[in-house]
């Protein structure tokens, strides 16, 4: 196992069982993936990259130790000569990217890698899915950051996330997506995020009174104390943190805020604020939870409801209205040739790709350009070389930097894409001389295989129609 816990054999059988045929016939060429969504859910304007820091953590760390290579020849599948060959396995390969928190659209490659051909071609599945957990639930907690116009959100989603990694990789989605803190307490303190938490209802209903359950909290937390308030009567519960609040301030204790969790979340918010502002509370915040979602923050905003914060959690961890992203990762060149998938409905653009970006004078996305790498167009090109040979290019990113980012990509966005709805398809072009290539190998390929001539797809077709 390596520093990060990673196994090798966290991936699926064919590859390594490609890799025993590509050692048995002496293919090991360099070659060239990428990695790219199909296309968007129709639930998304627009996807946000994510997960790239842990990608590279793990291509820096790959390896083959004695009991992986042992319980690989148990298996029976794998010759001797292939097994000892694994011993010396380690990624050298060239990595290029989109920097986690950039926007991108169907079918622009967020990842290349070249490398040796076992090297790429081993990486694929655990690749796919580092990058494809965190995009998809960065893209979703983007859209949450949208809707909630600058208020509080936490993300509320360990018991409802699907298992351990997921739990700590969507608090790290959603933070470098615009989210204010996380209630797990691991990924706060593994990823440096703020860490938000208030009370269960158990809480409450372990005391015999309403009352003592929330001095005592206050107590316990002072300058911490958010108090949970929808267990019994809301309106009471409020009057009690109204006489508690009085009761406490000489006593130098204060009540930071009160939490609603259940209900007409708008029409509990306005009746509590007013009895808070009338007993001269107004600086006791409003929280709220409750199976949210971006829809449902909008909503609430829109209703002009008096919440200063929102528990958003499994909703946004899962991505529940779009729970997977059409991704997939493509060899595009080997031994200095370019290749095509030909695939009907998944056919693929050739060779090394880029992606330049154009902004129009409205300082907002204009049009993007899926091109060859040796190409020079108007724009950003968006993919940056983040290790070569490797070795990273330079240190890790701070996630702080990449929520920077990610919140200066979103200003980017044009209004249409920013709403919540489906909007008109914003789609890269290929350019000329990418369209080109295409032309060439299928003519190439159309000679050499005649009989498949009207067989091939076409990547252009399905993204400029």
């Amino acid at each position: 196992m390596n520093p990060n816990g990673e196994n090798a054999l966290l991936t699926d059988l064919y590859e390594l069982t490609m890799l025993q045929a590509y050692f048995d016939h002496a293919m090991n060429e360099s070659a060239t993936f990428e990695l790219f969504v199909r296309k968007l859910p129709p639930e998304r304007n627009f996807l946000m990259a994510a997960g790239l820091e842990q990608a590279l953590d793990y291509l820096g760390g790959l390896h083959f130790d004695r009991a992986q290579i042992d319980a690989l020849a148990s298996t029976g599948r794998f010759s001797d000569p292939f097994l000892a060959s694994l011993e010396t396995l380690r990624f050298t390969g060239s990595v290029h990217a989109m920097p986690e928190g950039t926007l991108f659209f169907a079918d622009e490659p967020i990842l290349r890698i070249t490398a040796p051909l076992r090297e790429a071609q081993l990486v694929e599945s655990r690749l796919i899915n580092l990058l494809h957990f965190q995009t998809m639930v960065a893209s979703k907690a983007a859209r949450c950051v949208l809707a909630a116009q600058g208020r509080t959100l936490v993300d509320f989603g360990l018991r409802r996330a699907h298992g351990a990694e997921a739990a700590l990789l969507s608090a790290r989605a959603s933070y470098l997506a615009g989210f204010t803190g996380t209630a797990t307490l691991l990924a706060g303190i593994r990823f440096g995020i703020p860490v938000y938490g208030t009370m269960a209802h158990s809480y409450v209903l372990a005391h015999d009174e309403e009352t003592q359950a929330f001095e005592n909290f206050v107590r316990s937390q002072p300058g911490n104390a958010i108090l949970l308030i929808d267990t019994y009567d809301i309106e009471a519960a409020t009057r009690k943190v109204v006489a508690l609040a009085r009761a406490l301030e000489p006593k130098g204790f204060a009540i930071n805020g009160v939490r609603l969790d259940s209900g007409d979340l708008a029409a509990h918010a306005r009746q509590v604020r007013t009895i808070l502002d009338k007993a001269g509370l107004a600086g006791i915040t409003i929280f709220a939870s409750g199976n949210l979602d971006e829809y449902q923050l909008r909503d609430l905003i829109r209703a002009r409801a008096p919440i200063d914060g929102f528990g958003v959690g499994t909703q946004m961890n899962t991505s529940a209205d779009a729970p997977y992203l059409d991704c997939a990762y493509k060899l595009t060149e080997y031994a200095g040739k370019p290749r095509r998938k030909r695939s009907e409905g998944k056919a693929t653009w050739p060779g090394r790709k880029q992606v330049f970006r154009q902004l129009g004078t409205d300082a907002r996305l204009a049009r993007d350009c899926i091109a060859l790498a040796s190409e020079q167009h108007a724009g950003t090109g968006l993919l940056e070389p983040v290790m070569i040979d490797g070795v990273r290019t330079g240190p890790p990113v701070t996630l702080s930097s990449v929520r920077d980012h990610a919140r200066r990509q979103i200003d980017l966005l044009p209004a249409s894409l920013r709403e919540l709805e489906p909007a008109w398809p914003y789609r890269a072009q290929a350019s000329e001389p990418l369209k080109e290539l295409v032309r060439c190998l299928d003519a190439e390929q159309s000679r050499a295989w005649p009989a498949h001539a009207g067989s091939r797809g076409s990547p252009g077709a399905r993204q400029e129609n």
